[in-house]
């Protein structure tokens, strides 16, 4: 956690925290807040108006952390994945919402986070889409649409390039991104646009020029260097979790999370005016 270590939660914290869900390391534990927001404002049409993913996230940093971690919204960052982080805290995070609800997940810049929330809204054309993407004969689960979506934003996938993606079987707590059939990598790399070395989802190295089997050189071309014969380095296996949240008056939420490491996990809830 870099600049948070010995910050305490704010003890003006409204509603819950539970324990993390394992044992804890210092600079390894992540924290999700899902708060409540009773009172947004309503648009003409009278849809709610949610506040911004940077505001929501710089409300959140101060709320799990205390006082001393608020930062100026200049200070949290965006790479090309769109993937938030906080610099100065040493903190990488990401944010959803949905209705009056919403999510901000915190996790050590070492690791990547991803966070969803979904209800229980009818979405058949949305599910049936991706339960194609995923290669199911039935459409997908709200609890599949959000972890796809936390995994999305963990990662560097993208909607355009999630095709071929496969779901662990569900159980409670993390579950790593496990290997296709027949795939060289595993679904979740962070690096290149595919899941892994030679990616199912990318397309494999073309050959050196040559005999064409990728193991002779063109006559007069120069010796590969060690760099370049060298196996890639592994990348992650992503891992996936969700629960379901059973709000007070409120259909059910679907609350998914994504990391390229299984760490421990603290929740808290919030109640918001």
């Amino acid at each position: 956690m870099g600049a948070l270590m010995g910050l305490l939660l704010d003890p003006g914290l409204t509603g819950y925290t539970l324990a993390p869900d394992g044992p804890t390391t210092p600079g390894r534990t992540a924290d999700v807040l899902v708060a409540r927001h009773r009172r947004l404002p309503r648009d003409r049409m009278g849809h709610r108006l949610t506040a911004s993913g940077r505001s929501l996230i710089g409300q959140a940093l101060v709320t799990t952390y205390g006082p001393r971690a608020g930062v100026a919204p200049g200070a949290l960052v965006r790479d090309a994945h769109r993937r938030w982080s906080v610099p100065s805290l040493g903190l990488n995070a990401s944010v959803a919402h949905c209705g009056e609800f919403s999510a901000v997940a915190f996790a050590p810049a070492a690791h990547a986070i991803g966070v969803d929330i979904q209800d229980e809204r009818d979405r058949p054309y949305a599910l049936r889409w991706l339960g194609d993407l995923l290669a199911r004969q039935e459409p997908a689960t709200i609890r599949d649409f959000a972890e796809c979506e936390a995994l999305i934003k963990a990662s560097h996938l993208t909607k355009e390039t999630f095709a071929g993606t496969r779901l662990p079987e569900w159980r409670p707590g993390w579950r790593p991104m496990a290997e296709r059939a027949g795939a060289e990598g595993v679904t979740g790399g962070r690096s290149g646009t595919g899941t892994g070395a030679g990616s199912a989802m990318g397309t494999k190295p073309a050959p050196r020029s040559g005999t064409g089997t990728g193991t002779e050189a063109a006559p007069g071309a120069r010796a590969p260097s060690a760099s370049e014969t060298a196996p890639p380095p592994p990348t992650p296996t992503y891992h996936v979790r969700s629960l379901v949240l059973r709000p007070e008056g409120a259909p059910p939420l679907h609350l998914a999370l994504a990391c390229d490491a299984p760490v421990p996990v603290r929740f808290h809830h919030l109640e918001r005016e």
